[in-house]
């Protein structure tokens, strides 16, 4: 392929909303052009890119058993009230109506209709379990798209359905795609990390994110080097490090106390002359309209994932000042616990024979000696806190880290979620009909290809690995004019493609300069320059983009098998 007529229109200078890495190179490259937001068109290169991890996630997929099939991106509307799903997913789902009044949406995910689909059939329990995947479009109307492929409205999505008899069963096919997961990631260059998550809008009765370590990552974990625990903070748990209360021997009476101006946990514990972590922090959340009081410790932050499970909630908010004083007839900085009419909620870390300082629940005043065992005895108690850097380790004590990344895969055990409302039955060995018991697997392929560029670039451009990269070699003739060099970059170039290498020569009458960035900023993993050096010595420069500082010179000869050896243990 000639560089000349690959439809790859660069920019030289970053665009001033590009707010990623991944984001601004793919437009910087010629990758992707921005139609609206969070909607993009895939150019040439970022096309094949996104082709070439289609491909190896197609390959590890039928490799570990499961079979491509092709589902429709507008669904009708029955299915999803069937779940309970249609209203559930709120505003992130568009939803249009046909010429009769019909209702539709567009897929931003498939369990309904790959159920439906398995479900419209009559199997038997021998033909059991089987696995079903596609690779289409997605449609979520994200509140704050991110630049770029990380967080998008339209998104290409590999997602899976395994389909089996019972718990036992779908153990194995959950076992199955992990380890696919893990060879696709693996294979595209990629350094990742399964982690513990909250399995969201899709339910199920666990999950695992697939998250790759990035600055730019949506997602925070926390983990344990020690015994390699990991889990999204959504669901993170631990002992806190911060000091806690001691028990005292007798329990005072809870005292009232007056404090004008003192709102902040900062304030507070600096009028008290105490840690944070004897203290308490009540918020008053509106979860689906009511509300409800979350307490956590002063040096803590309530984890919202965590209160909605427990509250069996679908959406909450902070309340305002207003919503305050309506249901506590207090301002924001002196809520307290004790004496509520609303649920109360207690992070499981608060100790409950402890004495803690609090908000009063009345304007200007604080309490101490507040004992959560005594004070606040109709309290639920339960894990609410969000995990923090240094926190004690659930399962070896060790300390745990935070970390940032981007997830790229997600892999959930649903149970009969949906098998079961969808009626969709399978017959079992006594003639019975029984619900399917289920696994969904999806892989973001466009946030793939964001995350190797989040991993993969220097300050002059993306380092594609060679097994995504949209042409493994380009050949660089620095002096088109002089027909010796041409001809050896032209015959190097047909050798490669012929040899089945992907390969593209520059050759446009540009300096040698402009070349050089443009090859650093396109990536191809291989650079091979033919200029003075070949007509002094009949050799060719060979330079992996990854390791610039070590240049091959190798005999325009022998180099069609160089380059080919190099591409093969490069990959």
């Amino acid at each position: 392929m000639y560089l000349s007529k690959v439809f790859a229109p660069r920019l030289r200078e970053v665009p001033q909303d590009a707010d990623t890495i991944s984001g601004q190179l793919m437009l910087r490259a010629g990758l992707l052009r921005k139609s609206a937001s969070g909607i993009y068109t895939y150019l040439n290169l970022g096309l094949r890119v996104k082709q070439r991890i289609e491909t190896i996630v197609r390959e590890e997929m039928d490799s570990h058993g499961a079979q491509e099939i092709l589902m429709p991106l507008l669904m009708p509307a029955e299915p999803w009230q069937a779940t309970g799903r249609w209203d559930l997913y709120g505003d992130e789902m568009f939803k249009l109506t046909d010429r009769k009044g019909r209702p539709f949406c567009l897929g931003p995910t498939h369990e309904e209709m790959v159920t439906s689909v398995v479900g419209a059939e009559r199997h038997s329990y021998k033909e059991l379990p089987f696995n079903l995947y596609h690779i289409t479009n997605k449609y979520r109307d994200e509140i704050r798209p991110r630049y770029g492929l990380i967080r998008s409205r339209e998104f290409v999505m590999m997602d899976a359905y395994s389909f089996d008899r019972d718990e036992g069963a779908v153990e194995t096919s959950y076992a199955l795609m992990v380890e696919a997961y893990n060879n696709i990631f693996h294979r595209v260059g990629l350094t990742f990390r399964p982690i513990q998550a909250d399995s969201g809008a899709i339910g199920g009765s666990s999950s695992h994110e697939f998250t790759v370590l990035a600055e730019n990552g949506e997602c925070t974990y926390a983990a344990c080097d020690a015994c390699g625990y990991a889990a999204n903070l959504e669901i993170a748990k631990a002992q806190p490090s911060g000091a806690r209360p001691s028990v005292p021997d007798t329990v005072p009476a809870m005292e009232l106390v007056a404090t004008p101006g003192v709102h902040s946990i900062q304030e507070v514990t600096e009028f008290f002359n105490a840690r944070p972590g004897t203290t308490l922090k009540s918020i008053l959340y509106i979860v689906d309209d009511k509300p409800v009081l979350a307490v956590v410790s002063g040096d803590d932050d309530v984890n919202e994932t965590k209160l909605l499970k427990v509250v069996h909630g679908r959406e909450d908010r902070l309340a305002t000042d207003e919503e305050l004083m309506t249901t506590l007839g207090v301002h924001a900085g002196s809520v307290g616990p004790a004496d509520v009419r609303v649920p109360v909620v207690v992070d499981e870390s608060v100790q409950q024979e402890a004495a803690y300082i609090a908000g009063a629940g009345r304007d200007g005043f604080h309490v101490r000696s507040l004992v959560p065992a005594r004070d606040l005895k109709a309290a639920l108690v339960a894990d609410i806190r969000t995990v923090r850097a240094g926190d004690c380790c659930p399962v070896c004590g060790k300390p745990l880290h935070t970390a940032t990344g981007i997830e790229v895969g997600h892999t959930f055990k649903l149970g009969t979620k949906y098998s079961v409302p969808l009626h969709a039955n399978f017959v079992d060995e006594d003639g019975s009909e029984k619900p399917y018991v289920m696994g969904c697997y999806g892989i973001g392929i466009g946030r793939t290809m964001a995350a190797v560029i989040e991993q993969h670039h220097d300050e002059k451009g993306i380092i594609w690995p060679v097994a995504v990269a949209p042409y493994e070699v380009i050949v660089i003739p620095l002096n088109k004019g002089d027909d010796a060099v041409w001809h050896a970059a032209l015959d190097l170039h047909d050798a490669l493609e012929k040899a089945g290498v992907s390969t593209v020569i520059d050759d446009r009458e540009e300096s040698a300069g402009v070349k050089f960035n443009d090859a650093d900023l396109l990536g191809f993993p291989i650079q091979v320059v033919v200029g003075n050096s070949f007509l002094k010595t009949g050799n060719f420069e060979v330079t992996l983009r990854s390791r610039k500082a070590d240049k091959n010179s190798v005999p325009a000869s022998q180099a069609p098998a160089f380059i080919e050896e190099l591409v093969r243990t490069s990959a």
